[in-house]
Parts: C-alpha cells; structure tokens; sequence
C-alpha cells in the first residue's frame, strides 16, 4: 500500500493532520538525506519567516485535503 492511498479524512482534525503529513513528505522527498534534514533543521527552528513559509505550505496542503473532502459537510439529498 503507498503512504497515501486517499486525501479523505473522517474529520477536519483528521484532514489536518494529513496536511501536516503531505507538508513533511513533501519536505523528504526534496531533501532525501535525513543528516542533511537534521542539521538543517536548526537554521529554520529559530526563524519566524521560515516557521509562517512552513505553516503557509500546511495552511495550503490543508486546503487540497478540504476539497478532496468537499469541506466535511453533509451532502444535501435531492
């Protein structure tokens, strides 16, 4: 099975957390090297404009997940 095998989620919590998810794949996949991560990591723990870029991409993933989801409102039956 593949690491994300659907962008629906029971929950808005749940589709957060996915979001979060899809932001540190994202991150893994352009920087393979875990050493290179973890060393890096120190140079954006400490930077306000870094910490709002991470949360601008989550804030974003988390948009994709809220339609895929169609916002987590009921279908109205007609």
């Amino acid at each position: 099975m593949t690491w994300l095998p659907t962008l629906k989620t029971d929950t808005p919590e749940d589709g957060f957390q996915l979001a979060v998810k899809l932001s540190r794949m994202a991150v893994k996949v352009t920087q393979p090297d875990a050493d290179t991560r973890e060393r890096l990591r120190s140079d954006y723990a400490e930077s306000a404009d870094s910490l709002t870029l991470a949360s601008h991409v989550v804030a974003t993933n988390f948009q994709t997940v809220a339609a895929a989801n169609e916002y987590w409102r009921p279908k109205n039956p007609d």
